[in-house]
């Protein structure tokens, strides 16, 4: 372990030493290294001189730095490439980490140092990144409990504790369920309307599982493609319980008494911390600020998006009765009839798409989008380690050649391996003695295989979270901060998606599809009429989408924003909370509160509105582009300048102000949503 731990990140660029760490070292290395940096703060509080700026604050934020890349490797290893050995480990590693971060917020010695440099901040002469760093350590410990009595920290230390040991449980419930469920069709008839991929790429996990036929499972490329093409209603309706009842089914896997645990201690210290709710804690550092301005953003918008979705859902209910007497439609025919629509409407459907978007010549083509707009250019390496085969790393260098970032990507599902996708970063970007440290970031996506007989062929919405997750991944490549703290995605979470959320504007201009659209194999660029019809599509059904995603927020709210005391039954109450947006028959099989991931797991407890939220702002930036041109290099310029490199080192609306010269106009995104006249 000794010499493990002395040459761990001697590796290069100082990478993750993926291949250095057995799966059984991660929890004596996180140990060691909370020893290490307990230490470390220990010198801060021991220094007999005056605190100041650099003595305390500095001290405090380089604190622990191989602790937070040890935790960054080892929690997304749990997401991405999970095992049994893993799981119990991070069983152990979330509670002390819980505990260790409260041992740090608690330091009343410490506090009292960070408080004398906060108390004389005026005479420091501070610049804004150092005012701001200062003001989130300070509040850091305020907001934390550092002024409660010794009773109240203790009974905060065990809540934290306890919430630790939650999320997780959560998270390992919903993917049991999800890889539990198989469905093994036998019945060539039962494929029909499933396009030729989806086929082979289900006789192919059929056939990794020893089994004759062809295997279907929650996993988004296999679920999503059969609830959209398959014309058995009876297994679209099987496949949508089931994908729709995660940790749902009263077994040890039900997560009903694991999310009623963690939503009433979150009030629960949230009360103790002197907030109303949960919400009220979590807002207070957010762009929107307070409940009552989330829920007036999530009414107001509701408000503009409820006719159209109520029109749209009429005509669809109207479609499938036309087309197949269907009297009531379920939950289980709404993208089967939609995507009918959408080819009857535009004569267009992701099968003609596909074999355009080619993985590689997507990833190339994001590449080259990001070359345009911030003159970064990727060059794959392989003298890196990585936990999968399948991973991919990148060196990103800049126009004149210098190092920018380490980029890492991992797009098919498998087991181990949660649904969605995600990016995290196993280094941050900083300056310290002089020198910029660069960021080391990964991008996780779970798309479609490849087949013995196609490469992977995307569909249009995983060429968009391919932008999207790029996006987030932009953020964190380029920062130019001082402090890791402040650096990257490191801002407001009502902020974070901006620069994800533009990025997938860029799919749908025919500009840049030109550049990596292009025909698997004949290499013929997408055809205009296709472009044009993208385009034209884009907004269809977009009532009902805005819907769906302001029932989500909506949801969230009715979980953090008020006292959950008394809730006792969770699908009742998420019944509740969804009567304002909900268009079909009630199904009472399932419930999403219990894979609700982002909101219990995650960190969007309070924060899921902070996806419209930034589709506000990234539908009125996406209007400078467009005027100026997809790829101007000034609007480019100053989005680099104002936002993907500042981080969280000022106040965001303030840089949003600096990149647009004005406030973002909610319009924008009614405009483009076709909700509004343009």
């Amino acid at each position: 372990m000794k010499n493990i731990k002395m040459s761990l990140f001697n590796t290069p660029f100082e990478t993750a030493p993926f291949s250095k760490i057995k799966e059984v070292d991660y929890l004596p290395l996180i140990k060691q290294e909370i020893s290490n940096t307990k230490k470390e703060i220990e010198a801060i509080t021991q220094n007999s001189d005056t605190p100041t700026f650099e003595n305390t604050i500095e001290a405090l934020e380089f604190a622990g730095d191989k602790l937070d890349r040890l935790t960054s490797m080892f929690f997304n290893i749990n997401s991405a490439e999970t095992n049994e050995t893993i799981q119990k480990q991070a069983q152990e590693i979330s509670p002390l980490l819980s505990e260790f971060g409260n041992d740090i917020r608690l330091n009343e010695a410490l506090f009292e140092r960070v408080k004398v440099v906060y108390q004389n901040k005026e005479s420091l002469k501070l610049t804004p990144e150092q005012t701001t760093l200062l003001e989130k350590k300070y509040k850091g410990f305020s907001r934390n409990g550092a002024n409660l009595p010794e009773d109240k920290k203790n009974t905060l230390r065990e809540i934290d504790m306890q919430l630790s040991k939650l999320s997780l449980q959560f998270g390992e419930n919903v993917l049991a369920d999800t890889q539990s469920y198989e469905l093994l069709i036998t019945d060539k008839e039962d494929l029909k309307g499933l396009p030729e991929g989806t086929i082979e790429a289900a006789a192919n996990l059929s056939k990794a599982k020893e089994k004759e036929g062809w295997l279907f499972t929650l996993d988004y490329p296999s679920y999503v493609p059969f609830m959209t093409y398959s014309e058995n209603r009876s297994l679209r309706k099987e496949l949508s319980l089931a994908f729709g009842s995660k940790a749902f089914h009263d077994d040890d896997k039900d997560n009903c008494e694991v999310l009623l645990k963690i939503a009433k201690l979150r009030y629960e210290r949230a009360q103790l911390l002197g907030y109303k709710t949960h919400a009220h804690f979590v807002l207070e550092e957010r762009m929107a600020k307070t409940p009552e301005t989330v829920n007036s953003f999530l009414e107001e918008l509701l408000s503009k998006a409820k006719p159209a979705a109520e029109k749209e859902f009429e005509k669809l209910v109207a479609f499938a009765k036309e087309m197949d007497g269907i009297e009531t439609l379920q939950k289980w025919d709404g993208a089967f009839y939609s995507e009918k629509l959408k080819q009857k409407l535009f004569d267009l459907d992701d099968e003609k798409l596909k074999p355009y978007f080619q993985l590689e010549n997507v990833v190339n083509g994001v590449f080259d989008i990001a070359k345009r707009l911030y003159g970064i250019s990727f060059e794959e390496i392989t003298n890196i380690a990585k936990y999968h085969e399948e991973v991919t790393t990148y060196k990103v260098t800049d126009a004149d050649g210098a190092f920018v970032a380490i980029f890492y990507t991992d797009f098919h599902p498998r087991p181990g391996k949660r649904n969605g996708a995600w990016m995290t970063s196993y280094k941050s970007q900083y300056i310290k003695n002089g020198e910029n440290s660069r960021p080391h970031v990964s991008i996780v996506c779970n798309f479609t295989r490849a087949t013995e007989t196609k490469p992977s062929l995307l569909t249009f919405n995983e060429v968009t979270t391919l932008f999207h997750e790029f996006g987030h991944a932009l953020h964190g490549m380029l920062a130019n901060t001082t402090y890791p703290s402040l650096s990257g995605t490191s801002v407001f979470w009502d902020f974070v998606e901006l620069p994800s959320q533009i990025m997938e504007n860029w799919c749908f201009e025919k500009e840049a599809l030109e550049l990596f659209a292009k025909h698997y194999q004949t290499g013929e660029v997408i055809p205009m009429e296709y472009i044009e019809k993208i385009k034209a599509s884009a907004t269809f059904m977009e009532g009902l989408q805005t819907m769906r995603q302001l029932s989500f927020g909506l949801l969230d709210m009715s979980w953090h924003g008020i006292n959950p005391t008394d809730i006792t039954n969770v699908q009742e109450h998420e019944k509740k909370a969804f009567e304002s947006t909900n268009m079909y028959p009630d199904t009472p099989e399932t419930c999403m509160s219990t894979s609700f991931s982002h909101i219990f797991q995650g960190g969007y407890s309070s924060g899921y509105y902070s996806y419209k939220w930034a589709e506000v702002l990234d539908a009125d930036a996406f209007e400078f582009f467009l005027k100026e041109g997809i790829f101007n290099k000034e609007v480019a310029t100053k989005f680099k300048a104002f936002v993907l490199s500042k981080g969280g080192t000022e106040n965001p609306m303030e840089l949003y102000k600096k990149f647009r010269g004005a406030e973002p106009n909610p319009e924008a995104l009614l405009r483009r949503a076709g909700l509004l006249e343009k």
